[in-house]
């Protein structure tokens, strides 16, 4: 069942208004149950407050026409903190997932790039077939490929640090010496395990480490691969969820996503997700369900109340409501917690200009797609029924030279939805038997670059709707033949339906051109880690005191891992064990 819900209002009513809370949650997406859960194991008493009629957020499965279940946001799994899914014999017990249901199903093979002229690029875990697919382009950046994925594999130490580490922030109010000195001890602590990890890279790995963050993903890829094909195809990783080109700098962090996520302990390995991305989401809330957290859909948030001493005091909700609680974590976008939620008289000026102009970028349209046969590729053909490994991987449609894909987003730029596409493809029911009826299949279309506004349409009209995703589906015949003709029907997500239907910016944005960003806000180097929300605040906790972010606006960004929600938690229980002494 993906649905938690009452009886009848009254026993909502009372459930929430009986007693005081010692947290609430607004939302809940994946990081909001994970902080649930760490919460409710750490004895508090926990609420989590959905909007819509089904939990999950952007990690979540509907079925939209008959038989057919999509991941209608969130696609592949890959980046969910290991910590987060397995069982560790220690004090601190994770969440043991993978005894809630969760079931990853691996692809064989990893990423299929079809050309135009016949050829393709199948890559997977083999070694050497990979040489021998790079060979059909470049035998130079077929033996390159492995030096290059293993420059990438050495800073994972260090990535995996900064992920599962609450940022050093400074603390802010009136503090004891006590806390003071605790908070010396912590960052001191931080400081010196994150000099470990650089000094143990060395100078030559750290200048490269540099390089990556800081410089263009055209700059990285040029300097390491001669062939267009494999450039464009290792490049898509860098533009994921973004309105930023491949030319900016910075842009070339994104591809450390591309070694950063694992699955049962293998690197550089995305997987599907049995039922659906929804599955990870149900599989958290057993476990916080289990642990104690109490998980209430149709159940929308109006305001955080906050009380006369300047500290919250509970959440308003749209009928009227009050549940009173000592703490509340928001796991919506910073824009629509500050802009939206609080009262705007008790934050700093400074901090709501910050927040207000964040970047929110971000040019991704999501079309999930029924069909009646499986897509054949005239580069790859296989039996009408069989599956072949390049149905299993990420295929990546019109990126066959980063010149496509620089294309593509300067159409976006330009206010126009880009004329050729670039997309990532799935075909999770290639794996996955329960999404799809027999013979059919489930296609996933991860688009990009669409702008909020267009300059020549509408997204309200229907025909601009359905001449977008046309577009999409006759770029896939051209590598498909006949794919148009088996689609059965579709869910077209374009920025403003991924804002208003989960909520992805705040309503009350002043820059709607800004809105619908997958992952709360733009990954570029300005919005992570010390300054993600904005400078100052990373650390979870917010100008109002007892009012935390816990989802993909805090750090370390977006992406199902997370992350956000188990520091927050940790967080929150530190600061719910200082009150109580």
């Amino acid at each position: 069942m993906w649905r938690r819900s009452f009886s009848n209002g009254v026993s909502l009513t009372r459930t929430l208004k009986d007693k005081k809370w010692d947290a609430l949650v607004i939302g809940g997406g994946h990081n909001g149950l994970i902080a649930a859960a760490y919460l409710a194991r750490g004895g508090l008493s926990v609420a989590v407050l959905e909007r819509r009629h089904v939990i999950g957020g952007a990690a979540v499965t509907e079925e939209l026409i008959p038989g057919f279940k999509f991941s209608r946001c969130s696609y592949l799994q890959s980046l969910l903190r290991p910590s987060v899914i397995r069982w560790f014999h220690s004090t601190l017990q994770e969440l043991e997932l993978k005894k809630h249901g969760l079931k990853l199903l691996k692809p064989i093979a990893t990423s299929f790039t079809p050309c135009l002229d016949g050829l393709y690029l199948l890559l997977g875990f083999d070694d050497q077939q990979n040489n021998s697919e790079i060979s059909k382009f470049s035998k130079r950046d077929a033996d390159t490929y492995p030096r290059y994925e293993n420059e990438l594999s050495k800073f994972c130490k260090i990535m995996d640090f900064l992920l599962d580490s609450p940022p050093p922030e400074a603390l802010h109010g009136d503090l004891s010496f006590h806390d003071l000195l605790r908070d010396k001890m912590q960052k001191s602590v931080f400081w010196a395990r994150c000099l470990r990890h650089v000094l143990s890279l060395g100078q030559k790995d750290l200048v490269d480490f540099m390089d990556i963050l800081l410089s263009p993903t055209t700059k990285i890829l040029n300097k390491w691969f001669e062939s267009d094909v494999l450039k464009a195809t290792v490049a898509a990783d860098a533009i994921t969820g973004s309105m930023a080109s491949i030319h900016a700098p910075g842009s070339g962090y994104v591809l450390l996503h591309h070694v950063m996520g694992e699955t049962d302990g293998d690197r550089n390995l995305w997987s599907h997700v049995e039922g659906g991305m929804g599955s990870v989401s149900l599989a958290i809330s057993k476990a916080a369900t289990k642990a104690g957290a109490h998980i209430l859909v149709n159940t929308e948030v109006s305001q955080i109340m906050i009380g006369d001493s300047g500290e919250v005091d509970g959440v308003l909700l749209v009928d009227g409501t009050r549940v009173h609680s000592s703490f509340v974590l928001s796991n919506a976008t910073p824009y629509k917690t500050f802009m939206g939620l609080v009262p705007r008289d008790v934050l700093p000026d400074d901090f709501l200009r910050a927040i207000k102009y964040s970047d929110y970028h971000s040019g991704v349209t999501k079309i999930n797609v029924a069909v009646d046969k499986l897509p054949q590729f005239h580069c790859c053909k296989s039996s009408q029924l069989e599956v072949g490994p390049h149905h299993t991987a990420t295929v990546h449609i019109g990126c066959e030279s980063m010149e496509e894909i620089g294309s593509a987003c300067q159409d976006a730029w330009n206010g126009l939805p880009s004329r050729r596409p670039v997309m990532e493809m799935t075909i999770p029911s290639s794996l996955d038997k329960t999404i799809s009826p027999p013979g059919k299949h489930v296609v996933s279309l991860f688009t990009q670059y669409t702008p909020y506004k267009p300059s020549d349409g509408s997204w309200e009209d229907p025909t601009y709707r359905e001449s977008y995703a046309q577009k999409c589906f006759s770029l896939i015949d051209e590598y498909a033949p006949g794919f148009s003709s088996s689609v059965i029907g579709y869910d077209l997500l374009t920025p403003p339906d991924l804002e208003r239907e989960f909520g992805l910016t705040g309503n009350l944005t002043s820059q709607p051109e800004t809105c619908g960003n997958i992952f709360h806000g733009a990954m570029g180097l300005d919005s992570l880690f010390l300054m993600r929300p904005v400078k100052g605040w990373s650390g979870y906790r917010t100008p109002v005191r007892g009012l935390y972010l816990c989802g993909s606006g805090s750090h370390p960004g977006g992406g199902v891992m997370g992350a956000p929600g188990r520091n927050a938690a940790h967080v929150v229980l530190q600061d719910f064990k200082k009150q109580s002494r």
